[in-house]
């Protein structure tokens, strides 16, 4: 299971909306068959590893990282083909939350006489897939909000000077990051600063860029932004009904705006989630980054932090929040932390109570 999970990993930001998912299929102690899912979604894991595996399926058992499809689509449910092949016995991570899915395709394999284990590294999988379980959940994408900061909190100089604060071993994890998103997203103020093209530039992940979100209240960004103009891959603007039309080719995403004037947060990630996107990783500014932690939206942070200090007249990473009394934090417990070069990276979770 731990090699299907490894596996399901190497889809991560190129599945949506469909889940990342590894198969293997063991055969006379022998690996026979092995597959994850296929950028768009398709194929499935268990569609490849059946393929690879032919015949050799046949009594063969089957380790999948998320319970076997049900439904028809373009092709037939996977649970159906995995009886189909002679596979004796599935073994899988965890249920798969689509209501088209979620306990049918176990069923289907009962019924068809296999043996079924489940929950084997449950957790493990569902951490994977965190960003398909939370939008088929609550309607929401999974958030990651990247921080590179100083030791003292800063992003920027105050004239908005901002690079490089962190190093090369650093910037290159940001584009590993990039590239195991479905999109990344950042607001006004730093595109227009900053003019960044959000692409993935690891050597080897050139075409993992994720689709490219602008959170633009008012449609007041120049056109001529790199991330209207510079090709690539696709961009979004979230803005409300009131925004100048959008740059040819940029999709809209209409927003309410709130009392504030600005939009919506929770609204334009129930958007991004309506139009597929199940992993989102956002990139900046401070005055969005506090919007998401403010409304509780911020499901991971990964902090980069450079040994240097700007002092207290640079540009904070996370803007005011409001907080008038220690009670009032928001606190995260740490996952992991690693060196990077001369950085260190620290990824955190909210802390569950």
């Amino acid at each position: 299971m731990r090699a299907a999970l490894s596996l399901a990993r190497r889809g991560l930001g190129r599945t949506w909306p469909n889940p990342a998912v590894g198969c293997f299929i063991i055969g006379d102690g022998q690996v026979v068959g092995q597959g994850w899912t296929q950028p768009g979604g398709r194929p499935h894991a268990e569609t490849e590893a059946l393929t690879m595996a032919g015949g050799k399926a046949r009594g063969a058992t089957a380790y999948v990282s998320l319970e076997p499809c049900s439904h028809h689509g373009r092709t037939p449910p996977c649970a159906e083909a995995l009886a189909g092949a002679g596979i004796v016995r599935v073994v899988a991570a965890c249920g798969d939350p689509d209501p088209r899915v979620s306990g049918r395709g176990i069923e289907i394999l009962k019924s068809a006489g296999l043996a079924v284990t489940e929950g084997v590294l449950q957790k493990e999988a569902m951490r994977l897939n965190a960003g398909f379980i939370k939008r088929h959940t609550k309607g929401l994408p999974f958030v990651t909000l990247k921080l590179g900061t100083t030791l003292d909190g800063r992003i920027a100089t105050a004239s908005g000077d901002s690079q490089w604060i962190t190093g090369p071993e650093a910037r290159r994890h940001g584009h590993y990051l990039r590239g195991t998103h479905d999109a990344i997203m950042v607001g006004r103020a730093t595109a227009e600063a900053d003019d960044p093209s959000l692409t993935c530039r690891l050597a080897g992940m050139e075409d993992r860029s994720p689709v490219r979100v602008v959170a633009d209240s008012h449609g007041r960004l120049p056109h001529s932004l790199k991330l209207f103009t510079g090709g690539g891959p696709p961009t979004w603007r979230i803005a409300g009904s009131s925004a100048a039309a959008a740059p040819n080719g940029i999709q809209h995403v209409e927003t309410p705006l709130g009392a504030n004037g600005q939009i919506d947060v929770e609204a334009g990630l129930r958007a991004l989630a309506k139009r597929g996107i199940t992993r989102l990783l956002v990139e900046g500014g401070g005055s969005l980054a506090a919007s998401l932690i403010r409304a509780e939206l911020v499901d991971r942070i990964e902090l980069f932090q450079a040994p240097a200090v700007i002092g207290g007249d640079g540009l904070p990473g996370i803007a005011g929040l409001g907080i008038g009394r220690i009670d009032e934090i928001r606190r995260f417990s740490l996952l992991e932390s690693r060196v990077l070069g001369d950085d260190m990276l620290s990824i955190y979770e909210p802390k569950r109570e």
